[in-house]
């Protein structure tokens, strides 16, 4: 009676090691990031969430929409992992674990191959956003001023501008810290605004803060771009909370060469609209500021020159001794010269604000009773908005805000 060889089973493989297969198929095969995250999610035993680097969800991969949204909310038992391809951050991964916590290498090794796929995969779109950036920076600084060349470059970006366009300039301040790369977000939910308008437009992020973009907007009749604006301010706003938002536009222009011109109507108006405390402001709105466009285009050392002359002086004396020269200067031309409603608007005595332009003529030599002082000051004023050069902050109003500077003399 012959005997049969024990069978021998074969072990299971484990079940890390089945569901990183899955993820490695997923990924080889082309299947797209919400294919990717949801092998993802399998192999760390959790949900996910794919966040890219301007905060644009890429995918989930949730049990529920209430999951989803814990994700999303980032609530208390979400964890997060940087999603970085060498000293790049490309976006975030946020999970929140079914059971029993991830180990740190399963959560890293996955981290780096989503990584990875995300970068792959938004690599295209990042490039075109890119060289639209650059496109943009171009044109605004005269870069590029054969219409041609204009058109044609614009027209390989996904932007018409054979019917004309203009310059739409968004500003986005934070009131309070941010986390992750919001300045990229600033951009993309600025694009989506201007896009979602009218396709085509191409915006480039400035550097520094605020955040400021610049789009080129085509359009081919006037109202197109009040639009636009309008619809970037609400976006904006709806989308960032925590942020002080300004929107300015400039003029339609018919032929492509002249957007450099309307880049900086757009810039004069930001400026303005800034100093002013103004959400939303067109170049044609903004009066006699208007008469400075030229100057701030053509010659700004000239008009920088001139504010050193007048109000430069004020503001640096401003900031020295917490004092309110400026803001004193503008309250009286805002109430055409009267000393009283000056006085009632700045909370202060009427002897103290003629002290305070006393100081104003000894420093500027600029005597604001006089009509040449005033004209002088008034256009010093206007040069400083229309630079962008912010006011003094005026006396510190709280115990311990002085940062170190000298107490402002005796004004009475």
């Amino acid at each position: 009676m012959s005997s049969k060889p024990a069978s021998r089973k074969v072990p299971a493989k484990g079940a890390d090691e089945a569901t990183l297969e899955a993820l490695s198929g997923a990924i080889e095969s082309g299947a797209g990031l919400p294919a990717v995250a949801r092998a993802a999610a399998k192999a760390l035993g959790a949900s996910i969430a794919l966040i890219d680097r301007s905060s644009a969800v890429l995918a989930v991969a949730a049990s529920s929409s209430a999951e989803e949204g814990k994700l999303l909310s980032q609530a208390e038992d979400v964890a997060s992992a940087e999603l970085r391809v060498a000293d790049t951050v490309v976006g975030e991964l946020r999970y929140r674990a079914r059971g029993e916590r991830p180990s740190p290498a399963l959560t890293r090794m996955v981290s780096t191959v989503l990584a990875l796929e995300v970068e792959r995969s938004r690599a295209p779109e990042w490039a075109s956003d890119e060289a639209a950036g650059a496109f943009v920076r171009a044109v605004i600084a005269r870069e590029v001023t054969d219409r041609g060349d204009i058109v044609a470059r614009a027209a390989e970006l996904g932007a018409d501008l054979e019917a004309g366009g203009g310059v739409v300039i968004a500003r986005a301040a934070p009131r309070t810290a941010q986390s992750g790369d919001w300045r990229a977000r600033v951009l993309t939910v600025a694009l989506r605004a201007l896009r979602s308008t009218g396709g085509g437009s191409l915006g480039a992020l400035a550097e520094g803060e605020p955040a400021e973009v610049a789009a080129i907007v085509p359009a081919s009749e006037d109202g197109h771009l009040a639009r636009a604006s309008q619809g970037l301010e609400r976006e904006l706003v709806a989308s960032l909370p925590g942020f002080a938002v300004t929107v300015a536009r400039s003029r339609r222009t018919q032929d492509p060469v002249d957007l450099y011109r309307a880049g900086k109507e757009a810039l004069l108006a930001a400026n303005v609209a800034e100093a002013e405390g103004l959400p939303l402001l067109a170049f044609e709105d903004t009066g006699a500021y208007r008469l400075l466009l030229p100057a701030m285009s053509e010659d700004p050392g000239e008009l920088e020159r001139f504010y050193e002359e007048t109000l430069a002086p004020l503001a640096a004396y401003d900031e020295q001794y917490e004092t309110e020269l400026v803001a004193s200067v503008e309250a009286y031309l805002e109430n055409d010269g009267n000393v009283a409603q000056t006085a009632a608007q700045l909370f202060t005595h009427r002897h103290t604000v003629r002290y305070r332009f006393e100081r104003v003529r000894e420093l500027s030599g600029h005597d604001i009773s006089s009509s040449e002082g005033r004209e002088k000051l008034s256009l010093g004023l206007k040069a400083m908005r229309v630079l962008g050069i912010a006011a003094p902050r005026g006396p510190a109003t709280e115990p311990g805000t002085e940062a170190g500077k000298v107490r402002r003399p005796a004004e009475d």
